[in-house]
């Protein structure tokens, strides 16, 4: 079968929305706080299908592929844990009860995906057309991981993102939550809910992250299928990844730097793809090692006098929350 027929591709994407109808309309019909074993089961079915379809493109396409997936999937697994960090500030800076947290996420998530991939696309275009582009991603993403590891990440202002300001200038915004409601209507006039302002923030956000993670995926495979179902299956985890880690993720405060030799590793590969191709084993292997041991070393050297991020708001059915 040719993985880049239009059909298949039809097929998968009705697969994956399939499984986020499930998500959103079966399992998480009534809004309800997600517990942490609850997190961990959904992190562990999805960790479970991703690698269920990594075994799948290895019988289907071959080691090469697979391992080509395997990497990608990683990397963007990694990568998004930035996301999470922005998320937390994001949810804190609003107000957001936790119970409504999950809708917010589902629905930033599956604009994403739609968001990269388009990115995906465009970029495999590009580099298939354009060998010269190459050199500017492997540059871009070595300049990204060394700004990643020196600058200090920036506390989040809704007032200054563009998006949120045309919102809120043009379009009536309440003062309020009105329970998990994006849109509600008063005197025959429709408003956005602060929760929708969330939403918009975490799109933008994430396009935001997809500038930077985008060019590593396309640096460990040009084959946009292998690009986007990696994408794909990362970011479908990502919601419960969240609430498994909010409350820990202040301990990784090496994984920043992890993330940022990750992004220089990819760069370099690619600006030197031309005169020495590293063996994806390889490469899966020094993503891998520099990940868990990021992790490792801030389990045992904890960060002493660290600050906290902020905590996830506990449940309550509304919050005061003045217009942005």
């Amino acid at each position: 079968m040719d993985h880049h027929n239009i059909y298949f591709w039809i097929l998968f994407n009705a697969f994956i929305l399939l499984l986020l109808g499930l998500d959103l309309f079966v399992f998480h019909r009534k809004t309800h706080e997600v517990k942490i074993k609850e997190a961990l089961g959904w992190s562990a079915f999805w960790v479970a299908l991703s690698l269920s379809f990594n075994a799948l493109i290895y019988f289907w396409m071959g080691p090469t592929p697979a391992l080509e997936f395997l990497t990608a999937y990683l990397i963007e697994k990694s990568l998004s844990v930035d996301n999470l960090f922005v998320f937390i500030m994001i949810f804190s800076y609003f107000q957001i009860p936790v119970q409504f947290q999950h809708k917010v996420l589902f629905w930033g998530i599956l604009g994403a995906l739609v968001l990269r991939a388009t990115f995906i696309l465009v970029g495999v275009a590009l580099l298939a057309k354009f060998h010269f582009i190459m050199y500017l991603l492997g540059a871009f993403l070595i300049f990204t991981g060394i700004k990643m590891a020196t600058t200090e990440q920036e506390e989040i202002d809704p007032k200054a993102n563009p998006v949120v300001k045309f919102i809120s200038r043009y379009i009536p915004v309440t003062n309020t939550l009105v329970g998990d409601k994006f849109f509600v209507k008063y005197d025959k006039t429709w408003f956005v809910t602060p929760l929708f302002i969330v939403l918009i923030m975490v799109e933008t956000t994430d396009v935001v992250f997809a500038a930077d993670s985008i060019p590593a995926i396309l640096a460990v495979s040009r084959d946009s299928f292998i690009v986007y179902t990696s994408n794909v299956f990362a970011l479908l985890g990502l919601r419960a990844l969240y609430f498994a880690l909010a409350g820990i993720m202040k301990l990784f405060h090496y994984l920043h730097y992890g993330l940022s030799l990750i992004l220089i590793f990819i760069g370099a590969k690619l600006l030197l793809s031309d005169i020495y191709k590293i063996d994806m084993v390889w490469a899966l292997v020094v993503v891998a090692v520099i990940l868990s041991g990021s992790v490792l070393l801030s389990l045992l050297l904890p960060k002493k006098d660290a600050e906290e991020l902020p905590t996830l708001v506990e449940d309550e059915e509304e919050k005061s929350i003045k217009k942005p």
